[in-house]
C-alpha cells in the first residue's frame, strides 16, 4: 500500500518506528493526486531533504512526495482536511484506451455532456449517500455536501 510504502521509507531514514496518516484512503485501482498526509518523526531533517530521502527510498515504488513541511502539533492529515475534489475520466471513443488504460472509463456510445451536466447537478447540495456506502466505511455520517460538480467534454 502507499501507506506501507511511506512509512517503509521514513523508518529506513530515521530508524523511527513511523506511521504514515493520510486525508483519506483510496480503493484499489483508485490514484491520488494531492493526497495530504503527515509522519511523525522525532529527528530533525529539513522538510526539502526529507522530501528528496523519502522519494529516493520509495522507488520503484509508484509513488512519489511532491512536498513536506513542517506543520503544527495540531494539524493531522485527516481531521484537518477541508474538502476532497475527485476527477472521474470518460473517453468517449471506440479506439482503444493506450495511456489512459486504468486511468479513465471507455464509452464508446455518444454522450450528451450538457445533458450529463444538467443533471449532475441534482446531487449538488447535502445529501444521505447510505446508498453508496461501504459497509467498511470509516466516516461517522453518510451525510455529505458536494459543493460542485461539472461535466465537461474535453
Amino acid at each position: 500500500s502507499v501507506q506501507q510504502a511511506i512509512e517503509d521509507a521514513a523508518a529506513t531514514i530515521t530508524g523511527e518506528t513511523v506511521t504514515c496518516h493520510a486525508a483519506g484512503r483510496t480503493d484499489a485501482g483508485v490514484h491520488a493526486l494531492g493526497m495530504r498526509a503527515h509522519v511523525e518523526i522525532a529527528k530533525p531533517i529539513e522538510p526539502f531533504r526529507l522530501m528528496e530521502a523519502l522519494n529516493a527510498r520509495l522507488r520503484p515504488a509508484p509513488v512519489a512526495v511532491l512536498a513536506c513541511e513542517t506543520v503544527p502539533d495540531d494539524w493531522h492529515a485527516r481531521f484537518s482536511c477541508l474538502g476532497r475534489a475527485y476527477e472521474y475520466r470518460i473517453a468517449n471513443r471506440r479506439a482503444p484506451l493506450t495511456v489512459e488504460k486504468g486511468l479513465a472509463w471507455q464509452v464508446p456510445q455518444p454522450l450528451n455532456a450538457k445533458a450529463m451536466h444538467e443533471a449532475a447537478q441534482l446531487l449538488v447540495g447535502r445529501h444521505d449517500f447510505t446508498t453508496f456506502r461501504s459497509a467498511h466505511c470509516q466516516s461517522a455520517s453518510p451525510v455529505k455536501t458536494l459543493s460542485r460538480l461539472d461535466v465537461a467534454r474535453d
